[in-house]
């Protein structure tokens, strides 16, 4: 029996620059980093010759192809794996919520998969598997960040190629400066899941016709990585906050990322005294994120006031792990 482990994670800079519309003409800059919320996959051997899946729902079959699930088809498939398969997979956050848990879902399961095998595969090849999966195999409108941050984990920039090469590096953060960030981060659950593909769908249609509005809005989210990046190596928290905000008004150009309500609860959480705002993944759904270094508790206030669930997410330094092989 094979147990992996693999983080879900924040966009802190950058995010939907990683989408192939958009590097492909312009490279693409992400800043993101794993956090303390995982999804574990199991993979055992069966001892009936089919295929059981257990996630939201359970599936037995007798061929791979008959698969649902589109991500576990796709995945044994790709692994020529077909028989006397468990796959059971559970996770601390519900997917659909802006935290990249297909990308982290797939990821643990090729892991898993390679390691029942008695493969030995570097992180980079791990995350280039699942983009082949979701990207490639099931067109999905999904870009290359997810993959790897919950390949690799940990503070880390993703530098883009046009021809989709990604260059990792760790953010180099003074632990003090890294302290002060998470203590200034603020996470509140909208209690709205949504699927983020119509949300890229659009965005990326829009790079690809050129239209003006969404490619100087996604050009500035590129630069707004960048000195997002800049500075968290600096320690300037107050920074990164109003570049948040700064990211969240050029993302609602990009996509349609927002609603009335969603608006809402941000104005109010600004009006506090949040530095910045920003909706998680995507947008449309899932958590609020608010930077405050010195009104956390009047943010706080603004959001019970709402029925918003306040969720404490840390930052982990860790990628993918195989924690079980028996």
């Amino acid at each position: 029996m094979i147990v992996t482990k693999t983080p879900l994670r924040l966009t802190l800079g950058g995010g939907g620059t990683d989408l192939p519309s958009f590097y492909s003409k312009f490279g693409g800059l992400v800043v993101t980093t794993s956090i303390d919320k995982f999804v574990y996959l199991i993979v055992k051997r069966m001892f009936e010759d089919k295929i059981r899946v257990s996630y939201s729902r359970t599936e037995i079959v007798a061929h791979h192809e008959r698969i649902r699930h589109p991500l576990v088809r796709e995945a044994l498939e790709l692994l020529n794996m077909d028989r006397n398969l468990e796959i059971v997979s559970i996770a601390d956050i519900p997917s659909n919520t802006g935290l990249g848990s297909s990308g982290s879902f797939t990821v643990g399961l090729l892991h898993a998969l390679h390691v029942y095998k008695g493969d030995s595969i570097i992180k980079e090849e791990l995350a280039e598997e699942a983009c082949k999966v979701q990207i490639e195999m099931l067109k999905e409108p999904e870009g290359k960040q997810d993959p790897y941050i919950a390949a690799f984990g940990g503070l880390i920039s993703m530098e883009i190629a046009k021809d989709g090469r990604v260059d990792v590096r760790p953010v180099s953060i003074k632990e003090e400066s890294l302290r002060e960030l998470q203590n200034s981060l603020l996470f509140f659950y909208t209690g709205i899941k949504r699927d983020s593909g119509s949300v890229l769908r659009s965005q990326q249609a829009g790079v690809r016709k050129d239209d003006s509005r969404v490619v100087e809005s996604m050009l500035h989210i590129k630069s707004i990585g960048a000195k997002v990046q800049t500075a968290l190596e600096k320690g300037d928290i107050e920074e990164f906050g109003r570049l948040q905000h700064e990211h969240w008004q050029a993302k609602k150009i990009a996509a349609p990322a927002t609603n009335a309500q969603i608006d809402r609860w941000c104005r109010l959480g600004m009006e506090a005294g949040a530095l910045g705002e920003k909706l998680l993944g995507a947008g449309g759904g899932g958590f609020i994120m608010f930077c405050s270094t010195n009104g956390r508790d009047k943010v706080r206030k603004a959001m019970a006031r709402e029925d918003l669930r306040e969720v404490e997410f840390r930052m982990s330094a860790d990628g993918s792990k195989a924690m079980v092989n028996l």
